[in-house]
């Protein structure tokens, strides 16, 4: 069975923020190869991170309130 990679496809930065990539990389001691894998690992870990940040329902904003509440900060 032969594995496809995924599609790839280029974005343009600046020379000055791929030059600061670049010496990430270098520091990286070989746990990145090129900046493309840098810059994806990056995106990938911002990604995750918006994921769990996320607005309350009504419903979990009012149990906070109550709970604030009921220790007197209301």
């Amino acid at each position: 069975m032969v594995k496809t990679l995924p599609e790839k496809i280029s974005v343009k930065i600046s020379k000055d923020l791929f030059d600061m990539i670049k010496k990430q990389v270098k520091m990286s001691g070989g746990a990145f190869i090129s900046v493309e894998e840098y810059i994806e690992f990056i995106l990938l870990e911002v990604i995750k991170e918006e994921k769990k940040v996320r607005a309350l329902t009504p419903e979990e904003e009012e149990k906070i309130k109550e709970r604030l509440r009921k220790l007197g900060y209301f």
